[in-house]
C-alpha cells in the first residue's frame, strides 16, 4: 500500500489522531513504525469493547509495522486512576502475573504472536532508583496534573488523591521513552496519559509519538458502553452460541457501528451491505454475517457455521435455571448404560426416537451446558442437566 492508503486504513474507526500529518510523514519513510499499546493486567477477562484497540493493532501489524504489546506489570501495582473516583487497590505481583498470562491467551486470537513483541514495563521501571523517580516526577507540575478530569473532580469533592496516583501517567509516559515509540494507541479516556508520552519523549530528545485514540464501543443495549457490570457485553471467551445469540440481538441502530469497529471487512464491502439493507435486505441476515466473522476469529470457521444451532442453549456456561425439573429414568434388563437417543426419549425431552436423532444431528443437545459429546451415554447413578433444542430441559437421573 502507498502511505496514503495505509493512513486511510489506520484512520478507519479511530476517534482522533494527534499529529496526523506527522504520521503520514513517518509512513512515507518506509521504516516500520514502533506501535505501542499498554495494558495493565487488572481484569483479564476481555470483551469485544476491549478488542477495538487490539483490532487496530492488528491493522498496523498487517501493514508491516512492529506492534509492541506492553503489559504494565509495574504500573499495574499502582493502578490506573483514569476515570476512578477513589484510589485503586494495588495488585500483588502474583495477581499481575496470573492476569498477564490470561491476557496473552486472549489477545493472540487477534494478533499474530510471531509478529508481536510482548514486553513488561518492570524490565526498565524495576531498575529505577529513588533518585530516578524524583527526577521523573520533577518533569511535570501538580497544576498540570490537576487538569485531569478525574483528579479535579475528586479534589473538588474532597476525596483523597494519593501521591502515587500522580506517578501513574508519568510512568506510562516514560514507557514510550524506554520503547522509543512512534505511535501509541489508547481509548478516548487515555488521552491525558498518551500526551504525557509525547511530553516526556520531547524532553528526552526523542521525536514525539503520534497518539491515536479509539472510541468506546456501545454495549448490546446500543446506549451505554459495553461493560460486564452492566451485562451488555460479548466476552471473547463466550461460547459460539452465546456470541451468536448476543450479536443478533443488537439494535439495528448500532449495527454499522459494530461493523466499523469490530469487522475486518473492507469499507467497500460494508458499504455494499448497507446498500443491500437500504434496498430491503433483512438486517438480521447482515448481523449474522458479523456474528460469523467474530465467532471465526475467537473460535473457528466450523464453530461459526454451527453457532446458530447452539444459540438456544439456556445453560450458558453451566448456569442451571432454578426451575429445571428432575426426571428419573431406569436401565432396562440387560442394559449397562443408556445411549443419548434413549435418554432423550425416556426423559420426555423428545417425542420419539426419530425426534431425538434429529435434534442430535442438529447438534442442539447440551449436557451440563456444553454440547453433547459424541457417544454420550449414562450409567446407573449418573445425573446430568440435559437440554434438547431450545426449550426441553431436565435434570436426568439414572436409577
Amino acid at each position: 500500500m502507498t502511505p496514503e492508503q495505509q493512513l486511510a486504513r489506520i484512520q478507519r474507526g479511530t476517534e482522533e489522531i494527534i499529529q496526523v500529518d506527522e504520521l503520514l510523514a513517518r509512513l512515507k519513510t518506509g521504516r516500520p513504525l514502533r506501535v505501542k499499546a499498554g495494558f495493565d493486567p487488572t481484569a483479564p477477562d476481555l470483551h469485544l469493547g476491549h478488542t477495538v484497540l487490539i483490532n487496530k493493532l492488528r491493522v498496523f501489524q498487517d501493514l508491516g509495522h512492529e506492534v509492541i504489546f506492553l503489559i504494565g506489570d509495574f504500573t499495574g501495582m499502582i493502578g490506573d486512576p483514569t476515570g476512578k473516583n477513589v484510589t485503586r487497590k494495588p495488585l500483588t505481583a502474583e495477581q499481575v502475573a496470573e492476569n498477564a498470562k490470561s491476557y496473552a491467551e486472549q489477545v493472540f486470537k487477534i494478533l499474530d504472536p510471531a509478529k508481536t513483541r510482548v514486553v513488561f514495563n518492570s524490565e526498565w521501571m524495576g531498575k529505577k532508583s529513588a533518585a530516578d523517580m524524583i527526577q521523573l516526577a520533577a518533569q511535570y507540575t501538580v497544576t498540570r496534573m490537576m487538569e485531569r478530569d478525574d483528579f479535579s473532580k475528586r479534589f473538588a469533592a474532597q476525596q483523597p488523591i494519593s501521591i502515587h496516583e500522580f506517578l501513574y501517567p508519568l510512568l506510562q509516559g516514560y514507557d514510550s521513552v524506554a520503547l522509543e515509540a512512534d505511535v501509541e494507541l489508547g481509548g478516548t479516556d487515555q488521552k491525558f496519559n498518551l500526551l504525557m508520552g509525547r511530553t516526556l519523549q520531547a524532553r528526552h530528545g526523542q521525536p514525539a509519538q503520534i497518539c491515536i485514540t479509539v472510541p468506546i464501543l456501545e454495549g448490546l443495549d446500543g446506549v451505554q458502553k459495553m461493560s460486564k457490570s452492566l451485562g451488555n457485553y460479548v466476552g471473547v471467551t463466550d461460547s459460539p452460541g452465546e456470541m451468536y445469540q448476543k450479536l443478533l440481538s443488537i439494535p439495528d441502530s448500532v449495527m454499522w457501528r459494530y461493523f466499523e469497529l469490530l469487522s475486518f471487512k473492507t469499507v467497500e464491502a460494508v458499504a455494499q451491505l448497507q446498500a443491500d439493507v437500504e434496498a430491503g435486505r433483512n438486517p438480521q441476515e447482515v448481523k449474522r454475517l458479523l456474528a460469523e466473522e467474530i465467532i471465526t476469529r475467537f473460535h473457528s470457521e466450523e464453530a461459526a457455521a454451527s453457532a446458530h444451532k447452539a444459540a438456544g442453549n439456556v445453560l450458558q456456561k453451566g448456569e442451571i435455571p432454578a426451575d429445571v425439573p428432575d426426571v428419573a429414568i431406569s436401565l432396562l434388563e440387560g442394559e449397562s448404560q443408556i445411549h443419548l437417543v434413549a435418554v432423550l426419549n425416556r426423559a420426555g425431552l423428545t417425542k420419539n426416537s426419530a425426534a431425538a436423532k434429529d435434534v442430535i444431528q442438529r447438534k442442539a443437545v447440551f449436557v451440563d451446558g456444553q454440547p453433547a459429546p459424541e457417544g454420550f451415554a449414562m450409567k446407573a447413578g449418573d445425573s446430568h442437566v440435559i437440554q434438547a433444542g431450545k426449550k426441553a430441559i431436565a435434570k436426568v437421573v439414572v436409577s
